[in-house]
């Protein structure tokens, strides 16, 4: 679901041409399901997800969608929670009350916790990722200033031009 800063930063950019996409997104100018987008292959030149992917049962099934309409030479971040103490991802669709998927995922509507494995399933759906600590570059009082955790990764993903 885009959110309305990214909805009013880049569109407020001349030479970008912004498409916001979600279900039931009050800033999406595109309705898309991200495990069935009806657009044509390699047609995005970069793709922002942030913290969509949780939210999604096939996520091996959105991640190749993302890379199948990006185009040969863009890139995507594509963010998620992620739990650094974890190994691998943990996944249960078993579970399936609210309640429950609050305790064991954090968050009543997630359906997994990324563990440290994530930039392998991106790899696996034809990525090349590049794991950015961006936190350390900058200065306390900045880091400070914009509330920002002691971790989250950047995860740069990109589609080789020979794809």
């Amino acid at each position: 679901m885009p959110g309305v800063f990214f909805w009013k930063a880049l569109n407020s950019l001349p030479l970008i041409e912004y498409t916001g996409a979600g279900l039931n997104a009050p800033f999406a100018t595109v309705e898309m399901d991200i495990t069935n987008i009806h657009q044509p292959d390699n047609l995005y030149d970069v793709i922002l997800c942030n913290h969509v992917l949780e939210h999604i049962p096939e996520d091996h099934k959105a991640m190749c969608e993302l890379f199948r309409v990006l185009k040969p030479g863009g890139w995507a971040i594509l963010q998620v929670p992620l739990d650094y103490e974890r190994k691998t991802t943990f996944e249960d669709f078993s579970i399936t009350s609210p309640k429950d998927k609050e305790y064991f995922f954090g968050k009543d509507d997630h359906v997994r916790v990324y563990g440290l494995d994530y930039k392998d399933r991106l790899e696996k759906a034809g990525f090349t990722v590049e794991v950015i600590d961006y936190v350390k570059e900058l200065k306390q009082e900045n880091i400070l200033k914009h509330c920002l955790p002691d971790r989250e990764d950047i995860y740069l993903c990109i589609k080789n031009r020979s794809v």
